[in-house]
Protein backbone atom coordinates (compact mmCIF):
# COMPACT_ATOMS: atom_id res chain seq x y z
CA UNK A 1 0.00 0.00 0.00
CA UNK A 2 3.09 2.23 0.96
CA UNK A 3 4.27 2.11 -2.55
CA UNK A 4 0.95 2.66 -4.14
CA UNK A 5 0.66 5.60 -2.70
CA UNK A 6 3.95 6.65 -3.30
CA UNK A 7 2.76 6.55 -7.07
CA UNK A 8 -0.33 7.95 -6.40
CA UNK A 9 1.54 10.87 -4.80
CA UNK A 10 3.20 11.44 -8.39
CA UNK A 11 0.31 12.83 -9.86
CA UNK A 12 0.53 16.26 -10.64
CA UNK A 13 -2.04 17.57 -8.12
CA UNK A 14 -0.73 15.03 -5.58
CA UNK A 15 2.73 15.85 -6.06
CA UNK A 16 2.01 19.20 -4.76
CA UNK A 17 -0.34 18.47 -1.96
CA UNK A 18 2.92 16.33 -0.78
CA UNK A 19 5.06 18.92 -1.15
CA UNK A 20 2.68 21.29 1.14
CA UNK A 21 2.88 18.23 3.30
CA UNK A 22 7.14 18.30 3.00
CA UNK A 23 7.25 21.46 4.10
CA UNK A 24 5.02 21.17 7.36
CA UNK A 25 6.57 22.37 10.71
CA UNK A 26 6.90 19.80 12.88
CA UNK A 27 3.80 20.62 15.25
CA UNK A 28 1.93 21.15 12.23
CA UNK A 29 3.49 17.71 10.94
CA UNK A 30 2.21 16.03 14.24
CA UNK A 31 -1.04 17.18 13.81
CA UNK A 32 -1.22 15.69 10.05
CA UNK A 33 -1.59 12.10 11.92
CA UNK A 34 -5.10 13.26 13.44
CA UNK A 35 -6.30 13.77 10.13
CA UNK A 36 -6.69 9.68 9.02
CA UNK A 37 -8.27 9.27 12.45
CA UNK A 38 -10.29 11.61 12.00
CA UNK A 39 -11.47 11.25 9.23
CA UNK A 40 -12.01 7.22 9.17
CA UNK A 41 -13.76 7.66 12.98
CA UNK A 42 -17.34 7.97 11.32
CA UNK A 43 -16.43 5.00 9.23
CA UNK A 44 -15.87 2.95 11.57
CA UNK A 45 -18.60 4.28 13.41
CA UNK A 46 -21.21 3.35 10.68
CA UNK A 47 -19.22 -0.03 9.94
CA UNK A 48 -20.46 -0.79 14.01
CA UNK A 49 -23.89 0.92 12.91
CA UNK A 50 -24.08 -1.66 10.38
CA UNK A 51 -22.58 -4.89 12.36
CA UNK A 52 -25.31 -3.71 15.08
CA UNK A 53 -28.42 -3.92 12.37
CA UNK A 54 -27.37 -7.49 11.57
CA UNK A 55 -24.82 -6.43 8.38
CA UNK A 56 -21.66 -8.53 10.08
CA UNK A 57 -20.14 -9.16 7.27
CA UNK A 58 -20.66 -5.56 5.71
CA UNK A 59 -19.57 -3.87 8.81
CA UNK A 60 -16.24 -6.33 9.74
CA UNK A 61 -15.40 -5.63 5.75
CA UNK A 62 -15.29 -1.71 6.28
CA UNK A 63 -13.42 -1.44 9.30
CA UNK A 64 -10.70 -4.44 7.64
CA UNK A 65 -10.90 -1.97 4.44
CA UNK A 66 -10.56 1.50 6.51
CA UNK A 67 -7.54 -0.27 8.65
CA UNK A 68 -5.67 -1.13 5.93
CA UNK A 69 -6.70 2.04 4.21
CA UNK A 70 -5.85 3.65 7.17
CA UNK A 71 -2.51 2.36 8.15
CA UNK A 72 -1.09 2.68 4.58
CA UNK A 73 -2.07 6.84 4.50
CA UNK A 74 -0.33 7.06 8.29
CA UNK A 75 2.40 5.52 6.77
CA UNK A 76 2.79 7.58 4.00
CA UNK A 77 2.36 10.57 6.06
CA UNK A 78 5.38 9.63 8.55
CA UNK A 79 7.32 8.88 5.15
CA UNK A 80 6.36 12.54 4.08
CA UNK A 81 6.75 14.09 7.71
CA UNK A 82 9.59 12.40 9.63
CA UNK A 83 12.22 14.65 9.06
CA UNK A 84 9.60 17.73 10.50
CA UNK A 85 9.01 15.58 13.26
CA UNK A 86 12.51 14.51 14.38
CA UNK A 87 13.40 18.13 15.09
CA UNK A 88 10.87 17.77 17.82
CA UNK A 89 13.48 16.55 20.77
CA UNK A 90 10.81 14.60 22.71
CA UNK A 91 8.98 12.67 19.21
CA UNK A 92 13.23 12.15 17.85
CA UNK A 93 13.37 10.39 21.65
CA UNK A 94 10.52 8.22 21.78
CA UNK A 95 10.98 7.54 18.08
CA UNK A 96 14.68 6.09 18.61
CA UNK A 97 13.35 3.75 21.66
CA UNK A 98 10.78 2.93 19.86
CA UNK A 99 12.79 1.65 16.78
CA UNK A 100 15.70 -0.11 18.92
CA UNK A 101 12.24 -1.99 21.06
CA UNK A 102 10.96 -2.92 17.79
CA UNK A 103 14.57 -4.29 16.32
CA UNK A 104 14.89 -6.22 19.66
CA UNK A 105 11.47 -8.00 19.74
CA UNK A 106 11.96 -8.74 15.73
CA UNK A 107 15.21 -10.53 16.46
CA UNK A 108 13.83 -12.24 19.12
CA UNK A 109 10.92 -13.24 17.03
CA UNK A 110 13.14 -14.33 14.03
CA UNK A 111 14.96 -16.79 16.15
CA UNK A 112 11.76 -18.48 17.41
CA UNK A 113 10.67 -21.86 16.49
CA UNK A 114 7.17 -20.65 15.14
CA UNK A 115 8.90 -17.86 12.99
CA UNK A 116 11.70 -20.13 11.58
CA UNK A 117 9.27 -23.31 10.65
CA UNK A 118 7.13 -20.50 8.77
CA UNK A 119 10.25 -19.18 6.99
CA UNK A 120 11.16 -22.78 5.97
CA UNK A 121 7.62 -23.28 4.51
CA UNK A 122 7.87 -20.59 2.55
CA UNK A 123 10.56 -21.53 0.69
CA UNK A 124 9.26 -24.90 0.20
CA UNK A 125 6.48 -23.54 -1.18
CA UNK A 126 8.37 -21.16 -3.34
CA UNK A 127 10.40 -24.21 -5.08
CA UNK A 128 7.45 -26.07 -5.35
CA UNK A 129 5.44 -23.46 -6.97
CA UNK A 130 8.83 -22.66 -9.62
CA UNK A 131 8.62 -26.31 -10.40
CA UNK A 132 4.94 -26.68 -10.80
CA UNK A 133 4.41 -23.50 -12.70
CA UNK A 134 7.34 -22.65 -14.91
CA UNK A 135 7.60 -19.02 -16.86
Amino acid sequence: MQRLLARIGRWPGLRWVEGRVRALPPWAALAAFGVPTLLLLPTKLLALWAIGNGQVLLGTAVVVAAKIIGTAVVARLFTLTQPALMRLAWFATLYLRWIALKTALLARARTSWPWRAARVLRQRMRRWWRRTHPE
